[in-house]
């Protein structure tokens, strides 16, 4: 049974409990973080000291960092249709898994915070619009890539790197603010939209 610490409102912690869908693994988990439990515990430090959500527990395995943790996974319980084995497959998921952690999920997070999370510290509005130029040109280039592919992130199937881009891409959606029209990208999230794990964790509300 793998423990999962972390509140559901994360969207890293959302990606750990659809990867867990996706493969049948029974869980349980513990709300922690903001508004909740405070990661700021000696207990919580004990396990993850950058006092960050997620962390899982399998059997006395302790792991953080969200995509290493579906990474893990998916490779420790027959998940190679989400995570290729072959080198060049699994590269090609690798890549978009990173590209959505520093291009795409950095240039959303201005806006985000300020527009849906209504942050006092991301109210400026040079800042907000920075950040949805930024956001606009990465889901231009992910536009383009389902263009290509007519199907997923890294390719015909569904793999472990659909899980963060579609998070991400339920994050664009949700954001109040005028986008430009994107049909594969819409074509994606009814694929998406398909998926028990998707609804049940990526198809959510923002706060």
């Amino acid at each position: 049974m793998i423990e999962i610490l972390g509140k559901t409102p994360s969207i890293n912690v959302r990606k750990v409990l659809w990867t867990c869908t996706e493969l049948n693994l029974p869980f349980t988990r513990e709300d922690w973080g903001s508004g909740f439990r405070s990661t700021q515990t000696p207990e919580f430090l004990a396990l993850n000291p950058n006092a960050l959500v997620p962390v899982i527990k399998d059997g006395d395995f302790v792991l953080w960092e969200s995509n290493s943790i579906i990474r893990y996974l998916a490779g420790r319980y027959d998940g190679q249709p989400l995570y290729p084995v072959d080198p060049f497959a699994r590269a090609r998921v690798d890549q978009w898994m990173d590209w959505q952690a520093t291009d795409l999920n950095r240039s959303w997070s201005y806006a985000f915070l300020g527009l849906v999370r209504q942050s006092a510290a991301h109210q400026d509005a040079q800042e907000i619009a920075q950040s949805i130029a930024q956001w606009t040109r990465n889901m231009h280039i992910l536009e383009a890539r389902l263009q290509d592919t007519d199907a997923f992130v890294a390719g015909a199937s569904f793999s472990l790197a659909d899980i963060p881009v579609g998070l991400s891409v339920n994050r664009w959606f949700g954001t109040p603010f005028e986008k430009p029209e994107l049909p594969a990208v819409s074509a994606y999230v009814e694929r998406l939209n398909e998926r028990p794990g998707f609804m049940a964790y990526g198809n959510r509300s923002l706060t």
